[in-house]
């Protein structure tokens, strides 16, 4: 994906959204509904009824970018559709976009570096 990578805010609108919004539209529902800065970094993430499509806006320093995909095959693993946010890690907003289970991907595990015995 060309934008956001690393340690990156993602935040997940977990109602539909009317998808004839372009970037101002949902700019306008991040400071409304969400109570938060569409121009702070941070990516917003928001779907559609039909669960083959998505929708990204985020500020890139320069410009707000409006990012959309729609599957060909198959749906979007979302979250059970409720009011309110939630935040999903670059790496699950990754697999999200991939048509994958985001839920499944998880924090590397720190593994203890083994110590010599003298």
């Amino acid at each position: 994906m060309i934008g956001p990578t690393g340690a990156v805010r993602v935040m997940v609108a977990t109602r539909p959204v009317d998808f004839r919004k372009g970037a101002e539209g949902l700019a306008a529902l991040v400071r409304e509904q969400m109570h938060t800065d569409p121009f702070s970094g941070v990516v917003y993430v928001f779907r559609a009824k039909r669960a083959d499509r998505i929708k990204l806006i985020f500020w890139d320093g320069t410009g707000l970018v409006l990012y959309a995909k729609r599957l060909e095959d198959g749906e979007f693993r979302w979250p059970k559709v409720q009011d309110g946010v939630m935040r999903l890690t670059a790496a699950q907003l990754g697999a999200l976009l991939e048509g994958l289970d985001w839920r499944r991907v998880h924090e590397v595990r720190r593994t203890r570096t083994p110590v010599a015995i003298a």
